[in-house]
């Protein structure tokens, strides 16, 4: 608790503007609101719950002036870890001085006690049965009596899934996201609203082979809004596009083309561009401003209760899809093969120069995960979509849901006692200046589980939902993400690249203690092959950098609890291994044949490699932790630090687990483990008895056996081109038993191209690539 600096030295005399910061190393861990009504004596009041993971011999209270361009500090204060680690409440006033000056330069008031993460009562406990009260210190509680359908990719193909039990005998069924979502759209009756990154007003929800396609998504909201349904659209503004300019947008999100659609009709779509907080200085606004973006994707309508009762009901989804070009796909996740049909008006690769439907594939295939809630947690959908068009000062548009709640109410979806009901929490990443009503007294954002600092009042509960399920995970961990990146105070370098968030670290320290401890534990990760764009360009190889920074952070903490444990023929990826998905098609009759020649002088040498060879990956967009096969989450929000900060992207996600299925006493065999088992056979194209225990020795074996031999088929070359077995690929780099991370021998270079795998530096910021 940072409470008040005393004037001992006439401290700030002729200031304004004063805050603090706690610092553990190099990372800001908290800070305080301005004070600008009493510089010479400031009291904040403010408290603080923070996750630390992090090497450091003190804590550090830094005191700052705030002004227009930046801060400067007036003073630190030094806290030795040996005060704090016998986790007992200190109170303590400490002097403030500056490096290379011995004159006192005033005094901070501060309370805090450390708890060790061991001594948490839910530390490796996981679930534990119905009485789970959710994440703590979160904005929205922990909600029961919902339903949760998740979904894997776009489309689902009917007969892809085989048998895969789950409890009292049931089977996992086939779910199809944008076909679900066509209907709650073209079903609802009062309002539908949506969120998201990129809305493209041309695409088709519905492609049907035998039925033909459905009418496009622009088509669709038209004509519910002239029947009288409130249509709004938040969508990002693109400050990188210009009204009245197509084309020019970097990102190719659609936003001015999908503004100008709506234009007179009744349909309100609302361009959202990210607004700095007003506390930020002038030139972190403008980096707010032009770098960071709305990343949220959320559709929320009302829908029936039952066919005979006038009642309504808020049906939302939320997840990585966005509703835009190049996302519709299935499990074959097909390259060459649907672009006579299916993606004939939907071609889509945004990682070659000059890619289109004329030069021919591969189109770049998209794999995915989205969930659609029902119930009280949909409600929280909704209230953040509130929150957020209101923060834009549009308040005369949204529907008064109070006038109506004798027609839609907030009730539970399935009764407690139901075996397949759920519990959820919504999770963001959100600040100040992207919503409206957030708390600004200090207390009350505390209580609410926000953190006000520097005339911010930011949301992180997504970093803080993960940690937490982290660190109350029992034996696995499953994830799959568009990034990788972070915790970056425990790099062997670049330490102070900005990218703090926890996640990495935490996990590796859970396989550490596991290990301390004499028990199994994995983690399975996949990732893309590299993140979407140029793979050799200024913005990508940075990322990879930081990805391989933090691969071998982990890796390294990893072998060096398996040597203290005297484990030296275990090696590291026994316990953490990543992942990469790719595709490769032979030729068969029916394919398309381009008009244009990749030989054309404006077409990259990687894309004309790829169409020759047959290959490409599969891009991993997904935002997804499953833990222990009982608890998952998934939303918009990627690892790293953009997603994370809460003062970065805005994001939205949700944690969800089934209270009659949780690890109490067995395996948990429930709707989560299905999801897991479902994925799985859509990557390895099998289901294994060893994929029941994803803990074990024998099941990472298996795996890491299987992405072997796929990505030995993927980079094999001749004239025997044939399509892959499975598309779980190892990522392409060597894992020693020290830790390290170096190139796999004979491929520094991602196939088809001349970018390296372990990426580069760049002279773009760090704040942007991370």
């Amino acid at each position: 608790v940072v409470e008040k600096i005393e004037d001992a030295v006439k401290l700030g005399k002729g200031a304004s503007r004063i805050y603090a910061t706690i610092e553990l190393g190099k990372s800001t861990v908290g800070r305080t609101r301005i004070v600008d009504d009493d510089p010479v004596n400031p009291e904040w009041k403010e408290s603080f719950h923070i996750y630390c993971a992090h090497s450091v011999s003190n804590v550090t209270i830094n005191v700052k002036s705030d002004d227009t361009l930046g801060a400067h500090v007036i003073g630190r204060a030094t806290i030795p870890l040996a005060k704090i680690l016998p986790e007992k409440p200190i109170k303590e006033t400490y002097d403030l001085f500056i490096e290379g000056n011995a004159k006192q330069r005033g005094k901070v008031k501060v309370k805090l006690q450390y708890t060790s993460v061991q001594r948490d009562p839910s530390w490796g406990s996981g679930i534990h049965g119905p009485n789970y009260q959710g994440v703590p210190f979160t904005f929205f509680p922990q909600r029961s009596g919902c339903k949760i359908t998740l979904y894997q990719d776009a489309h689902m193909l009917p007969g892809f899934l085989p048998n895969i039990f789950l409890a009292r005998g049931m089977l996992r069924q086939e779910t199809r996201c944008w076909e679900d979502i066509n209907n709650a759209i073209s079903s609802a009756q009062h309002f539908i609203y949506i969120a998201g990154w990129s809305v493209h007003t041309q695409i088709r929800l519905v492609r049907d082979r035998n039925t033909g396609e459905g009418q496009t998504l622009g088509e669709l909201l038209k004509k519910k809004a002239d029947e009288g349904c409130k249509v709004l659209l938040l969508v990002w503004d693109d400050r990188t596009s210009n009204r009245g300019i197509p084309n020019l947008s970097v990102m190719g999100t659609h936003d001015e083309e999908t503004f100008n659609y709506f234009k007179s009709t009744n349909v309100k779509c609302l361009l959202c561009p990210r607004n700095p907080d007003s506390g930020l200085s002038i030139v972190q606004g403008m980096t707010v401003g032009t770098m960071f973006s709305h990343h949220q994707k959320s559709i929320t309508v009302d829908a029936e209760v039952s066919p005979s009762s006038p009642s309504r009901r808020i049906v939302s989804f939320i997840g990585g899809l966005d509703l835009c070009d190049g996302r519709y796909d299935d499990q074959n996740h097909s390259l060459f093969r649907t672009l006579n049909f299916v993606h004939k008006d939907d071609f889509y690769n945004g990682c070659f120069k000059g890619a289109a439907l004329d030069y021919g594939g591969p189109r770049e295939p998209w794999h995915d995960i989205h969930a659609k809630l029902e119930g009280p947690a949909a409600w929280d959908v909704l209230t953040n979509f509130e929150q957020r068009w209101m923060g834009q000062g549009q308040h005369g548009y949204l529907l008064d849901i109070p006038q109506i709640r004798d027609i839609i109410t907030m009730t539970p979806i399935t009764e407690a006692f139901d075996p397949e009901t759920w519990n959820a929490q919504i999770f963001r990443s959100i600040d100040g200046g992207a919503v409206f009503g957030f708390p600004t007294i200090p207390e009350e954002a505390s209580n609410m589980g926000l953190v006000t600092g520097k005339d911010q009042v930011i949301e992180k509960s997504i970093q803080h939902a993960y940690i937490h399920a982290i660190r109350r995970a029992k034996d696995f961990i499953y994830i799959e993400n568009q990034y990788f990146l972070g915790s970056c105070a425990s790099w062997d370098s670049m330490q102070d690249t900005g990218c703090d968030h926890l996640i990495p670290i935490e996990l590796a320290l859970k396989i550490a203690r596991k290990i301390e401890a004499g028990e199994r534990f994995t983690v399975y990760i996949v990732i893309p092959m590299w993140p979407e764009g140029l793979p050799d360009s200024l913005s990508v190889q940075p990322i990879l950098e930081w990805q391989r920074k933090t691969m071998e952070m982990m890796y390294r903490e990893i072998s060096q609890a398996l040597i203290a444990k005297g484990m030296y023929d275990v090696h590291p990826k026994d316990y953490l291994s990543f992942f990469c998905l790719g595709n490769r098609e032979s030729k068969i009759p029916g394919e398309i044949n381009p008009v244009r020649s990749v030989q054309e002088p404006i077409i990259g040498e990687h894309y004309r490699k790829a169409q020759e060879n047959r290959r490409f990956m599969i891009y991993v967009h997904s935002k997804m932790m499953i833990v222990d096969d009982e608890y998952i989450i998934l939303g918009s929000a990627n690892i790293n630090q953009r997603s994370m900060d809460g003062a970065r992207d805005s994001e939205i996600a949700m944690g969800a687990y089934q209270p009659f299925h949780t690890s109490m006493d067995a395996s948990p065999w429930g709707q989560i483990h299905g999801f897991r088992m479902s994925l799985w056979y859509e990557h390895m194209g099998i289901l294994l008895d060893d994929f029941l225990h994803p803990n074990s020795t024998q099941c990472m074996g298996v795996v890491n056996k299987i992405g072997d031999k796929i990505w030995n088929e993927f980079i094999s070359e001749g004239p025997d081109m044939r399509d892959l077995t499975a598309h779980l690929m190892s990522y392409p780099v060597q894992v020693w038993e020290d830790g390290s991370v170096s190139v796999k021998e004979g491929y520094p270079c991602f196939p088809d191209t001349e970018a390296t795998v372990l990426g580069s530096r760049s002279p773009l910021p760090p704040v942007l690539t991370t």
